[in-house]
């Protein structure tokens, strides 16, 4: 297992990508691209099209798909790191290792609630939020990237809390309601102070889930108008279908549904998205580690579930875990498009999947098949550990694992 990013290579380096079965490209307005090769050149993006007009000669690593699907790699956009790659709230090691061979590249904190001993302090919180930010950026296990540093807000911080912050790099709100702001007026007011600075933020919904948690209804949620509706589907306990469907009418902020949640509360909340016009709006998560354990496949899961029985496209559930929430969380990653970060998962249907392919299969509610992960142009991992077996795998024919 790699643990840190790696160092920066020495001259230009080159990625070729050919014999792509499918490219599914993030952005819900076009999920398919045409196309059959990728060409990265300094782990970004640079060209996506016909291999016979890209320029793939003197890469230094080359890739045959073998007609897999080549996807952006997934988002988590709700977990809970602590130190490193370890958990205490499951005394488990190795947890983002596993989720990268579930094909997961990016990661954002929704606040590091499980460290022992958590601050609650101003000044402590602060300094455990900018030191997490710092871990975070310099450690990357197996490559995935992390962000961290999401401080839980406490009662009376104040603007210049906030500006001290921004200015130290911090750029996440752990989930308003796991502390002591629990109120519409008072998170609104520092939900306010975080925007100013650039600050985003994420609120919990529903009943509490960790002990000096507690209910945050429809009417906190609303007021604080925070930029993620954290878990709308519960975290694990989720409000009335009746106060979800206000939240989902009553804001334009994104509506995350979580793997660790309500199942039948994440299809209704997919519904009304859906019926609203506004399936932009829903974004994928785990809401790992907690007490139901890490999921490594948890982003598949919700993939697959939510295009299964949601009656979604699988093309579009994979956009609720990668460009929805390259959009909304303004990432770097989670786009199949020229300049972005070369981040990217290549699936296929699993073996003896009843589907014709690799989005009928997810569809029908089968997990695909992970044949390899490629984070910033470096191939990370090749056949997934975790996931059932691919019918097919690419070939790495040059270059090696980063």
């Amino acid at each position: 297992m790699a643990h840190d990013a790696p160092p920066a290579a020495g001259g230009a380096t080159k990625l070729a990508i050919r014999n792509i079965g499918l490219i599914l490209s993030g952005d819900i307005r076009n999920p398919i691209l045409a196309g059959d090769a990728v060409l990265v050149e300094n782990g970004r993006i640079v060209a996506v099209g016909k291999a016979k007009d890209l320029d793939l000669d003197g890469a230094d690593t080359v890739i045959d798909a073998q007609g897999t699907t080549l996807a952006p790699g997934l988002i988590d956009s709700h977990v809970h790191p602590v130190a490193g790659d370890w958990t205490p709230r499951q005394n488990q090691i190795g947890w983002i290792d596993s989720s990268l061979h579930g094909g997961v590249t990016t990661m954002i904190s929704a606040g590091e609630v499980h460290m022992p001993g958590r601050p609650k302090d101003i000044v402590g919180l602060k300094a455990m939020a900018i030191f997490h930010q710092r871990m975070y950026a310099a450690f990357r296990p197996g490559g995935v990237k992390v962000h961290g540093g999401a401080p839980i807000i406490e009662q009376g911080m104040v603007e210049q809390d906030f500006a001290d912050l921004a200015k130290a790099g911090v750029t996440l709100l752990g989930e308003i309601g796991l502390g002591g702001v629990k109120d519409g007026v008072t998170g609104h007011q520092m939900v306010e102070w975080a925007r100013k600075y650039g600050i985003q933020s994420t609120i919990h919904t529903g009943g509490p889930s960790i002990p000096g948690s507690g209910l945050i209804d429809k009417d906190v949620v609303l007021e604080v108008d925070a930029d993620v509706v954290g878990h709308i589907n519960g975290g694990h306990t989720a409000l009335p279908d009746s106060q979800i469907r206000c939240i989902c009418e009553g804001c334009k902020r994104g509506l995350e549904i979580v793997h660790n949640g309500n199942e039948r509360a994440a299809l209704y909340t997919l519904r009304t998205a859906k019926e609203l016009g506004q399936l932009e709006r829903v974004i994928l998560g785990t809401d790992a580690p907690a007490g139901s354990g890490v999921q490594p496949l948890g982003i598949l899961r919700m993939v697959s579930m939510l295009s299964s029985l949601g009656d979604i496209p699988a093309e579009i559930a994979f956009c609720f875990a990668t460009g929805n929430t390259t959009r909304m969380r303004k990432l770097d990653a989670g786009l199949i498009d020229k300049g972005m970060s070369a981040d990217f998962v290549f699936l296929d249907k699993a073996q003896h999947s009843a589907g014709k392919d690799l989005l009928d299969s997810v569809q029908l509610g089968d997990l695909p098949g992970v044949g390899m992960v490629v984070i910033d142009g470096i191939p990370r991992i090749q056949r997934s550990r975790n996931t059932p077996p691919a019918t097919r795998i690419p070939n790495l024919v040059k270059g090696k694992l980063g």
